[in-house]
């Protein structure tokens, strides 16, 4: 029995860990997509007023390739709408995958370092 209750308090554990790590995951991937959304939106809004004959060059594949305005600015537009849809997409799986994460976090009670910290202070201050 002593190992079967062990067991399920480690599967718990590493579940509530997985959880967190997807979480973690999400948001670094969110940073990185919503830094490159805003590259995008910084190169789209430099290019506007430009003339569309003008040359431009584009970094395709690693390539860097010679366009005139007019060609990339839409490609541009498009690939930040497209990071748009994305970084909602995954704002919304982020939110569901945290208040999952929160639910086993509750439903077993379980406590962060920092949480057992803090509470063992609270008492410590209660019994001063």
């Amino acid at each position: 029995m002593g190992d079967e209750v062990a067991l399920d308090e480690n599967a718990v554990i590493g579940k509530y860990k997985a959880l967190t790590g997807e979480c973690n995951g999400l948001v670094q991937k969110l940073t990185e997509l919503e830094t490159d959304r805003n590259e995008h939106r910084m190169v789209e809004e430099t290019l506007k007023p430009l003339d569309p004959d003008r040359r431009a060059f584009r970094l395709v594949g690693g390539v860097l390739v010679e366009r005139t305005v007019g060609e990339v600015l839409p490609s541009v537009m498009t690939n930040r709408s497209n990071l748009d849809e994305v970084v909602k997409t995954l704002q919304t799986r982020l939110e569901t995958k945290q208040k999952e994460t929160a639910a086993w976090k509750a439903k077993y009670n379980i406590k962060t370092a920092e949480e057992t910290e803090a509470i063992r202070k609270e008492q410590m201050q209660q019994q001063q």
